[in-house]
């Protein structure tokens, strides 16, 4: 996997462990504060995207499902889903997802290629206090979408461990699995579970009382028959094993290969040999 030393999320990341300097949002006691107002997301929204206009979507272009109230806030299932086919004269480019209260606001950065099929992603995210989660979508053309929901959850990102495990001997793990039916030409659901602690840097260990060292997965980059389809950027946000579901179209028989790197430069590699579907005369 060809890339930068320190990418632009991770060095986000970091600098938010370093600082905290991301305030929490408060629960308003009239309910929630005014999406377009909270400091964090304009703060975001200038460094990432300038002055370019963004649109927001009522589920024309993109989709962003979360609980609004969270059982565990250290395990928070979400759900981004687009509504634009992925050709390559028109495509989503590029997912953020943003949560404002959190110590790290950008999440993640999802970028896909034509051959995605659907620029979709479903995965499980931490969220350290009440806030505003939020779904950017890039368009090949530049133009820019937008869906937001209002999450209440608390403590995600300093949940504690029981006792720390010992990263230096960790060993890391992934699986990729398909779909059983798999239709040439069509999108097909793909789902990759990373065995990994993705600490983030803000849980205690319970007999130590000391802070567990951060260690996250921090890229993420999927192919099929050597062609990209998707790769991430991501943080501690991810909740520990991180667990991302996305979509191919497979043209032929194929390997669908997906290959993870993690802060202590450690590659995690796994594929899994797509066949397709065949129909007798």
């Amino acid at each position: 996997m060809n890339e930068p030393k320190r990418s632009t999320l991770l060095r986000f990341a970091l600098a938010a462990l370093a600082s905290l300097v991301w305030p929490l949002a408060a629960a308003a006691a009239d309910g929630p504060p005014d999406p377009a107002k909270v400091d964090v997301w304009l703060q975001m929204r200038t460094h990432l995207f300038g002055n370019r206009p963004i649109a927001i979507d009522r589920g024309q272009v993109v989709t962003l499902r979360a609980p609004p109230r969270a059982q565990d806030a250290s395990i928070v299932p979400i759900s981004i889903s687009t509504h634009l086919a992925q050709t390559p004269e028109r495509f989503v480019r590029k997912l953020y997802l943003l949560i404002d209260a959190n110590p790290s606001p950008l999440g993640a950065v999802f970028t896909f290629t034509p051959e995605s099929g659907r620029a979709d992603i479903d995965t499980r995210v931490r969220v350290e206090d009440y806030t505003w989660m939020r779904a950017v979508a890039e368009l090949s053309d530049g133009s820019l979408y937008m869906d937001q929901r209002y999450v209440k959850a608390a403590g995600g990102c300093s949940a504690p461990y029981g006792t720390a495990p010992d990263f230096d001997a960790y060993q890391p793990r992934a699986r990729i699995k398909v779909d059983a039916s798999v239709a040439p030409g069509e999108p097909v659901l793909a789902q990759l579970m990373i065995q990994h602690p993705n600490s983030s840097g803000l849980a205690k260990d319970q007999m130590t009382q000391l802070f567990i060292p951060p260690y996250f997965v921090r890229t993420v980059e999927v192919t099929y028959t050597d062609k990209l389809i998707m790769t991430a950027e991501v943080d501690f946000t991810i909740s520990e094993n991180p667990n991302f579901r996305f979509y191919f179209v497979p043209k032929e028989s194929g390997e669908l290969k997906a290959t993870v790197m993690d802060t202590k430069d450690r590659t995690i590699a796994t594929s899994v040999q797509v066949e397709l579907a065949t129909h007798e005369r």
